[in-house]
This record gives structure tokens, sequence and C-alpha cells, in this order.
């Protein structure tokens, strides 16, 4: 026989605080009565949660509001955003990006910090100091939470990073360093998969549950959400597309190197090469910024070179895309990364035409609209839900 149990007094008030938190982060200043039509919940019911997280700290009285009542003003209530900071960090081989935040997730203050080469000694405290510099700046003294996006495989189990390539040493040093803030979460985590939280939740693919973002810049990769979920995998290594063996390559791939696998077909060395068979300029000394450069070329001139180079390309995106979809027939695959967001629409429509005719599973192809800060955005959103599982109890 089951019984049947009901939630009790506690966890219903938890429930509704939860509640009423999240629709102020995401709708910013309410009244009790907006609260009510909105939860549902009793008047008697609101008051006392609002009670309660005023003196929690985390709302407070922002205001009153009138002009569509007769009587008394309204009281508004707003999020108390400096309840709690964060940090966010996308760590590239040649420096990093970083942001200060509040709990509403608005910027506070950004950073830039160029590195040369592999690095110096102090490489890893002089970005902390930075850090710090861009904090106090905005008037911050402690991070809650600190999320950090960089290549390489985050271990599930551990949390630690496993380098699938030649990524310099200050990597390591710079993550160790910022585990030492005082009572500061640090979260580490791929930067692809971090550009798939974006899209999830901000950009492309805000309408789906389930899809693949497939990041093409300087290398390739893919974040996998399912069900609303970001996927893993047992080692943290579940989108490394960039060894997926594919026709087209003059190689295998290997456990030390992509280079005969799908990012020998699309990344930007494999890319700058096909435009300058296509009489596309592609300086093959700057490979990054020029694939990114030859694709909107290729958008300037589509009756002419551009258009063969865009139908190639696209070719090649949609033999790996189709390697995943059979696999975990997503329905709908994002193309991100300086190449994705520089080919737009026009390229995704391409790429779909091609994976129609590769796949008997029916798949849309979108362009990325996180944008280049899609990396950052992700680690905001993931510092942020951090914050909120602690302060407002969230499971």
């Amino acid at each position: 026989m089951t019984t049947a149990r009901t939630a009790t007094p506690s966890t219903a008030r938890a429930i509704n605080d939860r509640l009423a938190l999240n629709l102020l982060l995401e709708q910013g200043p309410l009244t009790a009565t907006e609260l009510r039509d909105l939860t549902g919940l009793s008047r008697p019911t609101v008051a006392d949660l609002l009670d309660r997280l005023q003196r929690t700290g985390l709302v407070a009285l922002a205001g009153e509001r009138g002009e569509r009542r007769r009587g008394p003003n309204a009281r508004v209530y707003a999020l108390v955003a400096s309840r709690a900071h964060i940090a966010a960090f996308d760590v590239r081989s040649g420096g990093v990006s970083l942001v200060v935040a509040d709990l509403a997730g608005r910027a506070l203050a950004t950073a830039e910090v160029p590195v040369d080469g592999g690095g110096e000694p102090d490489t890893a405290a002089r970005i902390v100091e930075a850090l710090w510099e861009a904090a106090r700046g905005a008037g911050v003294e402690r991070l809650h939470t600190v999320a950090v996006g960089a290549p390489g495989l985050v271990d599930p189990a551990t949390g630690r990073l496993v380098s699938t390539g030649d990524l310099p040493a200050w990597h390591g040093e710079l993550f160790a360093a910022l585990r030492e803030l005082p009572h500061t979460e640090v979260i580490l985590e791929n930067e692809v998969n971090l550009a798939g939280r974006a899209e999830y939740r901000l950009g492309a693919a805000r309408d789906r549950d389930t899809f693949v973002l497939m990041w093409l810049g300087h290398s390739v990769g893919a974040a996998v959400v399912i069900d609303g979920r970001l996927r893993r995998g047992f080692s943290g290594g579940t989108g490394e597309i960039c060894f997926l063996p594919v026709p087209g390559t003059t190689a295998l791939p290997s456990a030390d190197s992509c280079e005969g696998g799908f990012h020998g077909l699309v990344g930007s060395a494999a890319l700058c090469a096909l435009a300058r068979v296509h009489g596309l300029p592609a300086d093959p000394a700057d490979d990054a910024p020029a694939a990114e450069g030859a694709v909107r070329a290729a958008l300037a001139s589509l009756d002419g070179p551009g258009g063969a180079f865009l139908d190639e390309l696209a070719g090649r995106i949609a033999i790996g895309a189709a390697s995943v979809c059979v696999v975990l027939d997503p329905g709908c695959v994002v193309l991100g990364g300086e190449i994705g967001r520089a080919g737009g629409p026009e390229l995704a429509g391409r790429v779909e035409a091609r994976l129609a005719g590769l796949s008997p599973l029916r798949t849309e192809v979108r362009a990325g609209t996180a944008g280049g800060g899609a990396v950052l955005a992700g680690a905001v959103l993931t510092a942020g839900d951090a914050v909120r599982r602690d302060l407002f109890g969230e499971p």
C-alpha cells in the first residue's frame, strides 16, 4: 500500500519563496497583487513570503505604483541583486575575458587580460589581480561563485580539467589560484558547453529542450542538450567531435591529435585552405580571423566564388552533423563559434539542405544568436544558477 505524502509547511514555504524569487529575477519589480496573479497564491501567503524574504535581505521595497488604481499606491518589491556577486571567465590560449555581475546577472565590470606566448610565471596571479581590480572598482568585495569556461574536458566526478590538446601551463595555474579565493565556489566547465547553455537560455535554442550546438572556430566541438539537460558523458567528453573520424580527411585522428578527424575538415586552417582554392582571401599565418573573414567575403559574393565555397563548406559541416544526428536525433543543430556566427542563416540553410540528403532524420539547422560573448554569457548563467541554489534553496 502506498502512503500519500503532502508537503510540510516548511517545504511549502520554501517552494513558494523560490517561485516568488524567480519571478522577481525574471520579470523585475512586482507588486503583491502581481505576485498573487502570477503564482496563484493567496493574499496572506504572498504577504507572509514577502515579509520573510525582506527579513532575509533577498527582497526589498523598491517604491510604489499607483497609476492604474484608486486609493493608496501599491508597494513594489524587487530582488536585492547586490545580495551576492559572481564572476565569469572565458579562458583562451591568448588570454582571458572576465565579467563581474550581480545576482540578477547584470554586468558590473569587465576586463580583458591578454597573455603572450605560453605566459609568464606570474600570469595566473596577474589575472586574479585583474579580477579583484574589476570587482573592487564596482564596489564588490566578495565573490560568491566564479564560473570558468576553458577548452578541454572537465571530469564530472572531480571537476578537474583534462586537456585534449597542447594548452599552456598557466591555465592550470589559474584554476588553482581561483580555487584559493576565500569563501568562493569555483565552477570549471568546457567552453562549448557554456556556449550551449547560452544558446539554450538566451539564444537560438530557447524554444528547444533537445538540440546540439556545433561550435565552429579555430577548432570544432559540440554541446549536447537533451530534455533540457546538458550532457557531459562518463568522462566529460560528450561533444568532442573534433576527434570524429569522417571521410574527406587525409588521415585518422589519434588519442593525441584531432588533426585527422572532423577538425581537419572544418577547422579554421582547413577552412582557409578551402577559401584559397575558391579564390577567396585567407591568410594562412592568421587562420582563425582569416577563416571568419573568408566566410564574410563569401557572403558578399554569393553569385561568384562565394556561393561555391559556402556550398562546399556546408557539405563538410553536414558530414559531421549527420554523424551526430543519427546517434542523438536532436531535431535541431545550432551553428555557433566564429564561423557559425559569420555564416549566419545563409550557411545554416545550406547545411540543413545538405544534411537532409545525408540523414533520414528531420533536423533543423539554425545560426547561433548568443553572439561572440556566448561563453561568458553561459558562465554568468552557470554562476547565477549556483548562487540561486544556495540562496533560494533551489534543488
